[in-house]
């Protein structure tokens, strides 16, 4: 018996962190959807970033980028990434480790389209996470791409989302004297569900 309950409780972990990010929502000054994403490159070395999370379906975690990043390449060559989500204001953190894949079509389409004009252009401007001359190197492009494709820019070939499949994901809740409680989600064999254990803060 691992005795979860409260905040901690749930059949699935992608309902308790739903819930915990709409709390979050509520609390946090800034950006409580930011995550930092941890990547491999190709000769193992690590890399971590702030990136936005756009999405929490019923199995999948998802943030979209230019597929030309750095961290775009990364995933594409290591195929796993993980993050953690940290809230100062509710003194909680989700950690999840998986397997990724694109995120593409419609839905990446209609959140494009969701955002506003100038990053829309801005995502065809930038070359990210390549060396740029300077910063009016970058705004001359966004004028020229403004020109190009006016008001209602498409979503570029080169920029779509992410989906993080979980094989592992950790709740964590600051408890007094240190004494955290932390419980472990990992994916059972053959895909019949989730194990889950009370970790030892």
């Amino acid at each position: 018996m691992n005795d979860r309950g409260g905040i901690f409780a749930g059949d699935s972990p992608f309902e308790i962190a739903q819930r915990w990010l709409g709390e979050a929502e509520s609390t946090e000054p800034n950006d409580p959807n930011a995550i930092a994403l941890a990547t491999v490159d190709p000769e193992g070395m690590p890399n971590v970033r702030m990136v936005l999370l756009k999405e929490i379906t019923s199995d999948s975690f998802i943030f979209y980028t230019n597929y030309e990043s750095a961290k775009a390449q990364e995933i594409s060559q290591a195929g796993t990434a993980a993050f953690v989500m940290h809230w100062k204001s509710l003194r909680r953190q989700i950690r999840v480790r998986g397997r990724v894949s694109r995120f593409e079509g419609a839905e990446a389409d209609a959140y494009y389209a969701s955002r506003s004009l100038k990053s829309r252009l801005g995502a065809w401007a930038s070359r990210q996470s390549r060396p740029l001359g300077s910063r009016a190197e970058l705004i001359a492009e966004v004028a020229r791409q403004t020109a190009r494709h006016g008001t209602n820019p498409p979503r570029p070939p080169f920029w779509g989302g992410f989906a993080i499949d979980p094989v592992e994901m950790e709740f964590w809740a600051d408890g007094a004297f240190r004494l955290h409680d932390r419980f472990r989600w990992c994916k059972a064999a053959k895909g019949t569900g989730w194990e889950i254990c009370r970790l030892a803060p």
